[in-house]
């Protein structure tokens, strides 16, 4: 079971019950942050990429994985950051039921984020990572041989995103991916076929959906 603690808010000094999240590793178990039970949660003032994810390992198969660091959201407006027990944590886990892909609902942008990480790793990109260049829109992402952007605005991908996208993968010789929460322009969808480049939708369960023959393809071989 996730462990959960009680929560006090410095700013209006409401209490709170946070129970930790769980999120599906590649094996099929779920995977829970430890919670440091006589820490004291901080508040978020700024935000950087390495402040918001956490080094987790997988108590059934040993894998590890990045996750995000786990926060509250207090009604006054204030983000608590919940401290979790070390840096890197193995994390006790129930059976596998297969290694299948299970999605997180998508409800923010840093959501998004974490479904596209969790498809990339289902097709076997365990080392993802915040790219070194940032994409002209959305976030970049990246691992050993592949470049991914994640596009959470509210317009359509247009054919210079996609563009950007398979130049940077050009310059990297790595494989690329697009994945838009709203879906693409047909001019984009044109270029990322001749590119061959795989465009995937987030719908709002966090299960990306082709929608271009590379991304079937790829889609296919994945399962």
């Amino acid at each position: 079971m996730p462990e959960s603690v009680p929560v006090h808010c410095p700013a209006c000094r409401r209490s709170h019950r946070y129970t930790a999240p769980s999120y599906p590793c590649g094996c099929g178990a779920p995977v829970s942050p430890p919670l440091d039970l006589d820490g004291v949660p901080g508040t978020v003032d700024h935000r950087s990429w390495r402040e918001e994810w956490i080094t987790l390992r997988c108590g059934c198969c040993g894998l590890r994985g990045e996750w995000p660091r786990p926060e509250l959201g207090c009604p006054c407006g204030t983000v608590l950051r919940i401290p979790v027990a070390g840096p890197e944590a193995s994390v006790p886990a129930g059976r596998p039921g297969g290694p299948a892909f299970r999605p997180v609902p998508i409800r923010t942008a840093r959501d998004a984020v974490t479904a596209a990480v969790l498809y990339l790793r289902r097709l076997g990109h365990e080392d993802i990572r915040r790219a070194d260049q940032r994409p002209p829109s959305g976030i970049g992402l990246a691992g050993r041989g592949v470049l991914a952007q994640v596009d959470p605005s509210a317009r359509p991908a247009t054919s210079r995103d996609v563009e950007c996208l398979w130049l940077t993968a050009m310059t990297e010789s790595s494989a690329c991916l697009y994945f838009s929460l709203t879906g693409y322009a047909e001019e984009a969808r044109a270029r990322a076929d001749a590119l061959g480049i795989p465009l995937f939708l987030l719908d709002p369960t966090g299960a990306p959906q082709p929608v271009n023959g590379p991304a079937d393809a790829l889609h296919g071989d994945g399962a």
